[in-house]
């Protein structure tokens, strides 16, 4: 390889990495702002975590088109469309007047947000051999472990300095630095479009298949529900920690780059172990680990103690279970289906979204001045998931051999 075309590589895989981590960048900048921007609106602490919870519905629901979109009309102009939407809907939550508003907004911002994290991997397979591809997907499996630990930092350091309008405005100059990046770097890399791609015969067909594998479908569930697990501390989290805790908004991130560092660390042993314990050995191990995080901070929370470790500690756990659940069960879920791994991928992402919503959505309803409904809601996640995955994956599993 020439130095020039090392150059353009390194380019087009730092862009990539950036449109990967639109995803957790998007929920995770704010948190620090998520209280105040109840408090600017007069709404209730569920109405203001329905930004979030709306905000991963309408990734969800853009993660099921933009890969067969993409197939039609091609990768380029599919991104750009995607980006261009999430830039001017980011741009507009900056001059919301009411809740409501930026609750709509946000789901808007979510839909072109997501062309990001979904075509960025399609670009990938495009363009690299198996080999290297998987080498180039771990860069962005870093992007989007690492933007979530740092993300609320800087959101911290936007809140003291704007207050919560800016993360809009930031959010929406990083949208049209990566347009603008995108739109020179990148060059249409779908060489094979299918005009019927989109035919919703076709994609429905596809989809009922998916749901109606026990396999598949207990993959994804277990993911989802452990999703659901590490998504009640990101909606809630903010609630908690500067409410209950009293923690100050530029002091969140700090902690959170705590708590997402379990999932950093979760991925790192993940990755060491899986080779020797085998795929089912590795989920085994995360669920487990995860309810009974859940459980030692349900137990301290009852037991009326609410310092600070005795929040972060069981909470960066289940963060470190779900690195383990997380790539076991995608590769468990797309194995059966290399004829339709894109389509596989997306039903799976929109399955496990779907579920982080709904968490969401139930975490702020039931939050009060104590830890305990944030532990309540992760013990029944965690062990929804492991009921899951003895129910419907080690079954599957054992009558596929």
């Amino acid at each position: 390889m020439s130095m020039a075309q090392s150059r353009s590589t390194t380019t087009i895989v730092v862009l990539l990495t950036a449109l990967a981590a639109i995803g957790p960048v998007s929920t995770d900048l704010y948190l620090p702002s998520l209280p105040t921007i109840g408090e600017a609106f007069g709404s209730t602490v569920s109405q203001a975590q329905l930004t979030l919870s709306f905000f991963i519905a309408g990734f969800a629901v853009g993660t099921l088109f933009y890969g067969p979109l993409s197939d039609r009309v091609g990768r380029r102009p599919a991104l750009l469309a995607g980006m261009v939407l999430f830039t001017l809907a980011s741009l507009a939550c900056a001059f919301v007047e009411s809740i409501e508003q930026l609750i709509a907004l946000r789901f808007i911002e979510a839909l072109g947000g997501c062309a990001g994290a979904v075509l960025s991997r399609a670009v990938v397979r495009d363009l690299f051999a198996r080999e290297d591809a998987a080498r180039m997907m771990s860069y962005m499996a870093a992007a989007m472990a690492l933007a979530p630990a740092v993300a609320p930092v800087i959101g911290g350091w936007i809140h003291l300095a704007f207050g919560w309008r800016g993360q809009f405005f930031a959010l929406a100059a990083l949208g049209a630095a990566l347009t603008m990046a995108a739109s020179i770097y990148l060059g249409e890399t779908n060489r094979q479009l299918n005009p019927q791609a989109t035919e919703p015969t076709r994609l429905m067909r596809s989809v009922v298949h998916l749901f109606k594998h026990p396999a598949f479908l207990g993959y994804a569930l277990t993911s989802g529900f452990s999703y659901g697990g590490l998504f009640s501390f990101i909606s809630g989290g903010a609630f908690v920690v500067l409410g209950v805790l009293g923690v100050a908004p530029e002091n969140f991130g700090f902690l959170f780059l705590f708590v997402a560092g379990g999932f950093v660390t979760g991925s790192l042993v993940g990755g060491k172990l899986t080779k020797h314990v085998g795929l089912l050995g590795m989920m085994r191990v995360g669920v487990w680990i995860g309810l009974a995080a859940g459980c030692v901070g349900l137990m301290l929370a009852l037991m009326g103690i609410t310092a600070l470790p005795a929040v972060i500690a069981p909470v960066a756990f289940v963060f470190f279970s779900c690195a383990l659940v997380f790539p076991n069960s995608t590769a468990g879920a797309l194995n059966p289906f290399p004829e339709m791994a894109g389509t596989a991928s997306s039903v799976a992402s929109f399955i496990q979204m779907s579920l982080g919503a709904a968490v969401g959505a139930g975490v702020g309803m039931l939050l009060n001045d104590t830890t305990v409904p944030l532990f309540a809601v992760i013990v029944f996640t965690t062990a929804c998931s492991v009921v899951v995955f003895y129910a419907m994956v080690v079954r599957a599993e054992k009558k596929a051999t």
